[in-house]
């Protein structure tokens, strides 16, 4: 028997190296980061918000322990990614929204969203932005924001300055804006919360910050342009960062891993078209709010962005 080489090389794919952070611990994470937006959505819409949340995760659960099990896979839902998807899903749902559609959207999500691709990290799309989608094209009278169900004295300013222009947005006051006293999605629009978890995400380095500033940026300059042309016509930057679900998507939704960049100047353009795309479709689409379409729109070119590289060392 010959002896063993002890120089020997063991040959493996990379990662070599691992940085101690699983996907439990990231989905975890982004959980907290999203408690407090979920806290103020409970506080703003009631009980009907909690249903929501709550039937919202548990379908995603279900859903991808059936995928698994008709796939013939380890379920490995406890990495919290359902979980995610779920809440995420819930976060851009009125408070109104009947238990079918949350239950449909949210599966949805999981199933074409997500199972559909693969394992995690295959989705070339943001997993809860295909369900809302699928939802909002199918049963748009179903996915419309209706205050009379809630009982509650709130204005949806979007949907004002869509339909009637900017002269009928009742809400101008950034502070009530700031504190999510408008309607929208129920998570979406807690600006305040929304934004405390975004930096809890970038303080933790769980995200890239240039995405998020990316977005905000686009959409900063891109309405800028439209209110120096006609400020009686449109609205201002800070009206546009300040309702739906902007931030949230700058913070939570453009950032998703496995359809986003991961270089520095692709992961720019890439927040720059997104955050463009919303204020187009604002002014020029049918939906008052164009987050979710517009980074839809922004993932197809993820494939395109990937391929601006650094030139290799040397060459000419």
């Amino acid at each position: 028997m010959k002896p063993l080489n002890p120089f020997a090389l063991t040959v493996s794919v990379p990662p070599h190296r691992h940085c101690g952070t699983t996907v439990r611990d990231r989905m975890l994470t982004i959980l907290v980061a999203m408690l407090p937006a979920a806290v103020m959505a409970s506080m703003t819409f009631g009980m009907p918000a909690v249903r929501v949340m709550a039937l919202s995760m548990a379908t995603a659960v279900l859903a991808e322990m059936a995928c698994d099990y008709f796939m013939d896979r380890e379920t490995d839902v406890h990495n919290f990614h359902a979980f995610t998807v779920g809440l995420s899903f819930a976060f851009l749902l009125p408070a109104t929204a009947p238990w079918w559609l949350v239950a449909f959207g949210s599966a949805a999500s999981i199933v074409l969203g997500k199972m559909a691709f693969g394992p995690l990290g295959g989705s070339p799309f943001c997993a809860p932005l295909v369900g809302w989608a699928i939802c909002r094209i199918s049963w748009p009278s179903f996915m419309d924001i209706d205050a009379s169900m809630l009982g509650m004295d709130l204005t949806y300013p979007l949907a004002q300055l869509k339909n009637f222009g900017l002269d009928a947005v009742q809400i101008t006051d950034t502070r009530q804006l700031f504190l999510g006293k408008q309607l929208g999605g129920l998570g979406s629009v807690q600006i305040a919360g929304v934004l405390l978890g975004g930096m809890l995400l970038v303080m933790r380095k769980h995200i890239s910050s240039i995405i998020p500033v990316g977005v905000i940026g686009g959409v900063a300059l891109t309405a800028f342009l439209f209110h120096w042309i006609d400020p009686s016509m449109y609205a201002s930057p800070a009206f546009h960062l300040l309702t739906g679900s902007t931030l949230f998507g700058a913070f939570f939704l453009a950032t998703d891993g496995p359809s986003s960049p991961n270089r520095q100047i692709p992961m720019l353009l890439f927040g720059l078209l997104a955050g463009a795309l919303i204020v187009i479709i604002r002014i020029y689409g049918v939906y008052p709010d164009g987050v979710p379409f517009a980074i839809l729109l922004a993932n197809l070119f993820t494939p395109a962005l990937e391929r601006i590289r650094p030139k290799p060392f040397g060459r000419r």
